[in-house]
This record gives C-alpha cells, structure tokens and sequence, in this order.
C-alpha cells in the first residue's frame, strides 16, 4: 500500500462509516480497483481506521452519553450481540468474508433492495417518523438488544451496520432520526471493540511503517467523517433513504460488470 492508496481508502470510510452503504464493502471493491494486494495487513487497515471515524462520533455524542447514563447502559446491551458473535466467527470472517468480492456485492445488491422496500412501506405507515430526535425513553432494553441483533448482522461484508440498525430500529417503531443517532452511538463501542481485537490478535504482524500508515489513515478517516455525520443528519431530516438503496443496486450492478471482466 502506497500512503495514496492509504488516503483513498481512509475518505472513502470516514465518508461511507455512518451512511446505509457498507463502508468496509467499498474499501474492499477499492482496494480491488487500486490493485492493492491482499494481506493480512490490508485487512487489518480496513478495520483499524474505523477507529478515526469512531472517535469522531466520540468526539459528538460522548457528551450526551455521560449526561444519560440509561442511553449508555443501553448503548451497552445493544453492543453485546455483536461482542459475542464478533468473538465467536472473528476468524471465520476475516479468513473467507472480509476479501471476498462476490460476497461484498451479492450484500450490496441485497441490501439495496431491502431499503428500497422499507423506505416504500415505510413512508405509507409512518411518514412523519424522520424528524423525532434521539430520547433514551424510547429505548427499552429489550428494543436495544433487538438492535444489537440486527447489527450483527453486518459482520458480513457489503451489508453495511448502519443500514442494519437503522432499518431494525425502524421495524422496532423509532423514527429514523432517532435510530441513526443511536446506530452512530452504537459505532462507539461496536468498533472500539473491533479494532481492539485485531490490533491484539495481529500487532506483532505491523511494521514501523505499517503504524505510520495506520496513523495516517485514523486522521484522515476522523476528518472526513466528522463532516460526513453531521451532513447525513441534515439529509435525513428531509429525505428517504431510497437513493442509498437504488445507489448500492447500481454500484452493485456495475462493480460485477467490472470483476466478471478482470
């Protein structure tokens, strides 16, 4: 990896973290495009500069969090399903999941369907949940475990952890602003815990330069996500979620077009 390639990936997961797209499934297709080998360094990169975005949700919501301790405690019950899933298939994920194009875009293809649909329901039974801000009242515990649940789900490349959430929280009766300020809380300890995990398991692996570039992806990845999660707020207030949708259909569309060919 050059410290371009480094930068490319870096924007493209602080850009795509906190929106319905699977930031990890288009830093896969991108290092398939840049002809970035696979390594069980690359693979690391791809999870340890969530870690900048991670901080940049911190940097916002930490605040809010120590102000309500029943949102923390939930946040926390939310987290658990994915802890124990993520601890129980880690190896199996980043063996044969986490490089694997076909997978990425069959998720991409899949999901994009799924929110395509349920913005469709979802605006003729409840038009006017988008614009009700986050309240921990709203949150039972068993309604955060459910979510939880539904973020484990994205352990599968391509699915992407925010759409997962946002779309459980939905079926669960929380308007959308609600669900996403939750799901970007959710991110706090959900990928602290990953990278956490793999810098444990795979540290010996990493070279001077290796940190040097993990560093410089983790400043890039917080920058450019901090404007990117107060942007997705405002775009929510007043628009479906539908053009993420038909977006991963088409990037999925396209994507396999291009790898049929290589």
């Amino acid at each position: 990896m050059t410290t371009i390639h480094t930068i490319i990936l870096s924007v493209i997961e602080g850009i795509t973290e906190f929106l319905p797209i699977s930031s990890t499934g288009h830093m896969i297709l991108a290092g398939k495009i840049l002809g970035i080998n696979s390594t069980d360094f690359t693979k690391s990169f791809e999870i340890i500069i969530q870690l900048g975005s991670i901080c940049a949700v911190a940097v916002l919501y930490l605040k809010t969090l120590f102000k309500n301790l029943d949102l923390l405690k939930k946040t926390f019950v939310a987290f658990l399903p994915t802890a124990v899933l993520g601890l129980i298939f880690y190896k199996i994920i980043k063996t044969y999941l986490l490089d694997n194009v076909w997978v990425v875009l069959a998720s991409l293809f899949i999901g994009g369907i799924v929110i395509i649909w349920f913005e469709k329901k979802l605006a003729k039974t409840a038009p006017d949940q988008k614009i009700v801000p986050i309240d921990s009242n709203s949150i039972s515990y068993k309604k955060a475990f459910y979510i939880g649940l539904a973020q484990s789900v994205a352990m599968i490349p391509g699915v992407s952890r925010s759409a997962a959430t946002i779309v459980g929280g939905q079926l669960l009766g929380l308007s959308r602003t609600q669900i996403v300020e939750f799901s970007f809380i959710l991110a706090i300890p959900t990928m602290a815990a990953a990278t956490l995990l793999d810098v444990y398991k795979n540290y010996h692996l990493f070279s001077s330069a290796d940190i040097g570039q993990l560093s410089l992806g983790f400043i890039v990845s917080f920058v450019v996500a901090l404007i990117a999660i107060k942007t997705f707020l405002k775009y929510i207030k007043k628009n479906s979620l539908s053009s993420f949708g038909w977006y991963r259909i088409v990037l999925a569309i396209i994507s396999f077009i291009v790898f049929i060919k290589l």
